[in-house]
């Protein structure tokens, strides 16, 4: 990551304020890695700690490189990138354990969002394990003119205001375009008589149905609110490269494209998916119909699909998730919104409200189905981003048997970009609700779950 980028995280003036706390977390580490007592350090800390009101100066404890690597590779990424601004060896030891692809510690997922206050081209990350947010700078076009409709793996997929996706990753800052919006099955191109692309259009017909509507024409910055609903990054290992997976409409269907791609992919013939997950070369992918879907990529060129698992939907309004678990199998996830008004009033601040899960648990390999009450010591992470179950015993910052969710409602999505967002931590024991971080972020782009990740995909289609 260049300096620039760094900086971009957290403002350099604060920086004296929390050198105190990084070398803290430095010395609490030391011992571990050298065996030493923490007295037998304490000829490095003649400037760990002065008093507050002085402003820190001096210079950096003097550890040689590779251990300061093995250091900084025991912190998650808002310490760890605060740590490389410190000086310029600190900064080294920082971009080698970057260069060399040592730096593997898994990251507790945090809430991305924008403020007006911060700018068009600012978003905030919000540490659940610190509690606390680190202003970000993504590059262009500015963050707050795009739509968020997924996060994986660390990367962020956008829309912009021409209804193209890019990937972008807000740690290292690194974006990559994808495949142009009218190479999808249904949209078209329109050209002016300047040869300048003027509008889209976007036909109604699915792989399950023809199109009984004559074909939709979108302005640009149009056809992202029909068009696009959510978006998946999942590394291929087939190919050592990233693929991604787009649920679009009409009627949510599914297309796909891997990063250097010149096109998407369609994948017919079902539709109403509304989640998707990755493993072994088998997507999975579940419809708002309760049927579970998997996609065989491992077996060729052709991708085959079988549904696997069908469920009765016996619920109101909700919608579902898969999710990989740790020990190996698929979690179904209903979530249900009791409180809800499709056509709202004017003005009105609430148009739904989350207040349960209901979750099941799949055993692919003996087809077995079964309702669970309790994930115990695990959490679930909900909403465009990727579904995740964590273990809380792996994250001690989160909550055992708790929801973390957003609000990716398909109107939210589509239309109703503005207004109130069902978003907050609900606990599993009692349905009980508290919030993320108070409400003073903007409600477009929406907020979305995020994995720091300091990889780079280092492709040929890479943008400045």
């Amino acid at each position: 990551m260049e300096l620039c980028s760094v900086a971009s995280i957290m403002s350099l003036g604060s920086l004296a304020i929390q050198r105190t706390h990084l070398c803290s977390l430095v010395f609490r580490v030391l011992p571990k890695l050298l065996g030493f007592t923490p007295n037998s350090l304490k000829k490095l800390c003649k400037d760990v700690h002065p008093p507050q009101s002085e402003t820190i100066v001096g210079t950096s404890p003097d550890l040689t490189q590779d251990i300061l690597m093995d250091i900084f590779a025991t912190l998650e990424i808002p310490d760890l990138i605060r740590a490389g601004a410190i000086c310029p060896s600190w900064h080294s030891a920082y971009t080698s354990l970057q260069s060399l692809e040592l730096y593997k510690l898994s990251q507790t997922p945090c809430l991305l969002y924008t403020s007006e206050s911060a700018g068009d081209s600012s978003a905030y990350l919000y540490s659940l394990s610190e509690k606390r947010s680190y202003r970000l700078t993504l590059p262009d076009p500015p963050i707050r003119t795009r739509c968020l409709i997924g996060s994986s793996h660390g990367w962020l997929v956008a829309v912009d205001e021409r209804s193209e996706m890019h990937l972008v990753n807000p740690i290292t800052c690194e974006q990559i375009a994808l495949p142009s919006v009218i190479t999808i099955e249904q949209v078209k191109p329109i050209f002016n008589d300047y040869g300048f692309l003027h509008k889209y259009e976007l036909s109604w017909h699915t792989g399950m149905r023809a199109g009984y509507n004559s074909p939709s024409i979108f302005d640009l910055d149009k056809l992202r609110d029909e068009l696009h609903y959510k978006a998946f990054v999942f590394p291929d290992t087939s190919t050592g490269t990233y693929m991604v997976v787009l649920i679009h409409n009409p009627k949510r269907q599914l297309s796909f494209a891997r990063v250097g791609d010149n096109k998407w992919t369609w994948l017919p013939p079902h539709d109403l998916y509304e989640d998707c997950t990755y493993k072994d070369g088998m997507l999975y992918a579940v419809t708002a119909t309760g049927e579970l879907h998997a996609f065989d990529f491992s077996s060729g060129p052709v991708v085959t699909v079988e549904m696997i698992l069908q469920m009765r939907n016996v619920y109101d309004c909700g919608y579902m998730y898969v999710v990989q678990a740790p020990w190996g199998d698929l979690l179904l996830i209903w979530r249900l919104c009791e409180d809800h008004d499709l056509e709202p009033e004017p003005g009105a601040s609430v148009f739904w409200n989350t207040t349960k899960y209901k979750i099941y648990e799949f055993d692919i390999t003996r087809s077995k189905l079964k309702e669970i009450d309790c994930l115990h010591d695990h959490v679930l992470f909900l909403g465009h981003n990727q579904s995740l179950c964590l273990s809380a015993e792996e994250y001690p910052s989160l909550k055992a048997n708790h929801v973390y969710f957003t609000d990716d409602n398909v109107f939210w999505t589509l239309r109703l970009k503005n207004n109130h967002r069902d978003m907050g931590i609900l606990n599993l024991d009692d349905n009980s609700k508290e919030e993320v971080v108070s409400q003073i972020f903007s409600n477009f782009p929406a907020p979305i779950w995020i994995t720091p990740d300091l990889r780079k995909m280092n492709v040929a289609s890479q943008v400045d």
